[in-house]
């Protein structure tokens, strides 16, 4: 496939993905029934009925969780690319997937040799296909026909790749511990003040902050 055929490709996606979109609301607009009334042209809100103006203070918290949650959230991006060495040097160290193969080189002719054809080993193409997915650039000249030494190096990685995510899963759960032991994760920082204020220090419970506003 060309440069320019992949390009064709793109823009005719593109444009069909328009036009039906395009299509579609036309039709809608000619459509649908146009019965304004003062029910319909309430501000909508999941359903249920809005509650006092929306000019208001909105609450900062729901933004403080939602960066959190895609913290956290994106880290799962990083699972694709460890899957994928992960998988394939498994694969590769697996006793029951043949590494090497004697292959039959072909004497030319008049070779004053044996007229048996002599073999030598080589990658099968199968895990000739796996080490260049890992990396490996020209693994059929580069990649010496030692299966015992692939599958060595291949358990290596395998080794590695086990660390490395544990490292990973450690590093999540200290931030994730930081910020629950902050408070970063209630929904309701005044009511975490309050329980904290309310624990027993040296016999004489404290005034919860929103009793002292009131009294005041």
């Amino acid at each position: 496939m060309t440069p320019t055929s992949i390009v064709g490709y793109l823009a005719l996606f593109t444009a069909v993905g328009f036009g039906f979109l395009f299509v579609n609301l036309m039709v809608g607009w000619l459509l649908r029934p146009r019965l304004p009334n003062p029910e319909k042209l309430e501000v909508y809100e999941c359903g249920e009925p809005t509650i006092g103006s929306s000019f208001i203070q909105f609450d900062l918290r729901f933004y403080v969780i939602a960066l959190l949650f895609i913290i956290f959230d994106v880290e799962i991006a990083f699972f694709f690319p460890w899957a994928t060495v992960f998988g394939k040097a498994t694969h590769l160290e697996d006793k029951r997937f043949a590494v090497v193969a004697a292959v039959e080189q072909v004497e030319p002719a008049g070779d004053p040799a044996s007229s048996a054809p002599a073999k030598t080993a080589a990658l099968t193409p199968a895990a000739t296909t796996l080490l260049s997915e890992l990396g490996v650039p020209n693994p059929a000249t580069q990649v010496p026909a030692d299966e015992a030494a692939i599958k060595s190096t291949a358990q290596q990685i395998v080794r590695f790749a086990l660390v490395d995510i544990g490292v990973f899963f450690a590093v999540l759960m200290v931030g994730f511990a930081y910020v629950w032991k902050r408070g970063d994760l209630d929904w309701v920082r005044a009511l975490s003040n309050e329980v904290a204020a309310a624990r027993p220090t040296g016999g004489r419970k404290p005034v919860p902050e929103r009793d002292m506003a009131l009294a005041g």
